[in-house]
């Protein structure tokens, strides 16, 4: 599985997807002495784990699409850990070209696996301020995925709990009512299992709790009485967007990035609380297993939760009104300044912005008039955040994370980087069971 998050800066160039994978490999067809100069430069600590780092460059006439940049072994099993630099055309690096800096993980004992790459392309012709005309995220995850059909995987609960009956025929007859809901509840568990299966849904766990916190805040604040309970699973893509599906919230890995603080992300979750609520969107043709039996690929299109505009408007008035008789009322200004720094930059974020299975972020009008100004050079208003800020995606499991760096003062105002792509500095460690 991959996902990755590309901004560019006015570049009519168009990249080829198999381009992004190859950068997980330094160089398939001879990596040896044949067809490089290897020269030692030292050691050096990434995270816990000691490597040894060789400047590598290609031979002179060793061909086309040759590696010419740095590498990181680490010192136990001699594996490369990291590569950074560039491919070569005739073994010259060239200015068309993409560089890289490009990661692997100790996922399983002895086995380092491609996690991270991070791409970018300069045109040194611009002035240094619009010098970077392409950065990119490229992160891999789902490699236990191969065993989704083992017993293993298979020896939890498939099905919907049983409706709750009384009386004495209680053990063999349900009311209509009663199997509405049991078949819509298995409709919305049969999709959330397919998302999970193929590596699009988190495995549920901590970050689940921290969003359904935000939305029993809501909940109580609001009375509001909702059965069976409403639940929150994580999207693994980095696109902006959200659903519901059943009573269940999906959010992206990507906009729970980006959001600034709780009152944001409870303008979020509200939205989609709110669409529970006044729609109960149904799930009839869930219901049936052969309409989810789809690869990842073949789920982008045809799975589809997106709302209607009616329904968006509907429901995006019902969420101002839950958001105002909540914890979160006198905090909504930070809300508005994120979906303020949305609309300012959406026109150079098509990728990030345009949903594949939910609903993009709404501008709702009513919070876009709420709270202060954008203040771009102001250090201290923070309106969203770069991608990879909040959470972090085991790419062996697929299990979500809350990032836990410390919080940093801001030097300038080109450090808040709102939405934007950054390098990637992962601690590295030896696999533990």
């Amino acid at each position: 599985m991959e996902d990755r998050n590309a901004h560019t800066g006015g570049s009519s160039s168009s990249y080829d997807p198999q381009g992004f994978l190859r950068m997980i490999y330094v160089d398939t067809e001879g990596f040896d002495r044949e067809h490089y100069t290897f020269d030692y430069a030292g050691r050096e600590f990434l995270g816990e784990v000691r490597c040894l780092v060789f400047d590598v460059t290609p031979l002179a006439k060793s061909g086309r699409g040759r590696f010419y940049g740095r590498i990181w072994v680490e010192d136990q099993d001699y594996t490369i850990v990291r590569f950074n630099g560039v491919f070569t055309s005739g073994g010259e690096p060239t200015g068309f070209t993409v560089h890289f800096d490009s990661w692997r993980l100790n996922l399983q004992p002895n086995l380092w696996l491609p996690a991270f790459v991070f791409s970018q392309e300069s045109d040194s012709k611009n002035s240094p301020e619009d010098s970077v005309r392409f950065k990119a995220q490229t992160r891999l995850w789902g490699y236990s995925l191969k065993s989704a059909g083992s017993e293993a995987f298979n020896d939890r609960p498939l099905g919907a709990a049983p409706v709750a009956q009384s009386g004495a025929s209680a053990q063999t007859d349900s009311s209509p009512v009663d199997v509405e809901r049991e078949w819509q509840h298995q409709a919305e568990l049969n999709v959330l299992d397919r998302l999970e299966r193929i590596g699009l849904l988190a495995p549920p766990g901590e970050v689940d709790k921290v969003l359904e916190t935000v939305v029993n805040n809501l909940e109580v604040t609001n009375n509001l009485d909702i059965e069976p309970d409403v639940h929150c699973r994580v999207l693994l893509t980095g696109t902006l967007e959200t659903f519901s599906i059943g009573h269940t919230i999906v959010m992206s890995r990507g906009l729970l990035d980006v959001l600034p603080d709780e009152a944001s992300l409870a303008t979020m979750l509200a939205q989609e609380l709110a669409a529970i609520v006044v729609m109960k969107p149904s799930t009839d043709q869930w219901g049936f297993n052969d309409t989810t039996n789809v690869t990842a690929d073949e789920a982008l299109s045809r799975f589809s939760f997106k709302a209607t505009p009616a329904e968006e408007d509907m429901s995006n008035q019902k969420a101002i009104e839950f958001l105002k008789h909540s914890p979160y009322a006198d905090k909504l200004g930070t809300a508005a300044l994120f979906l303020k720094q949305l609309q300012a930059d959406s026109a150079v974020l098509p990728a990030l912005i345009n949903a594949h299975l939910g609903n993009s972020v709404a501008l709702s009008t009513a919070l876009l008039s709420m709270g202060p100004a954008l203040q771009a050079d102001n250090v201290d208003q923070i309106a969203a955040l770069p991608l990879g800020a909040r959470v972090k995606v085991d790419p062996w499991s697929d299990r979500v994370e809350l990032v836990k760096a410390k919080p940093v003062a801001l030097h300038s105002a080109r450090e808040k980087m709102p939405f934007e792509v950054t390098p990637f500095m992962p601690y590295l460690t030896r696999y533990h069971n």
